[in-house]
């Protein structure tokens, strides 16, 4: 198996790094994801728009957008 980073070969028993071949390649691709250089596909959300006060039911609790 190849890293999926670098592409060299991978030790795949005993390697805590799996399945990067090294701390520093798992780093890279946890910086990626965190970056949102990787998407999962999936449905399109449809766009919310905001609720006023005079929308929102009187115990509902406020949205997050307010804070």
């Amino acid at each position: 198996m190849k890293c999926p980073i670098c592409d060299q070969p991978v030790k795949w028993q005993g390697n805590p790094y799996r399945p990067f071949c090294s701390e520093r390649c798992k780093l890279i691709d946890f910086g990626r994801w965190a970056n949102e250089e990787y998407r999962v596909p999936g449905p399109e959300s449809p766009a919310t728009e905001i609720e006023t006060d005079e929308e929102r039911p009187v115990n509902a609790p406020p949205s997050l957008e307010e804070e």
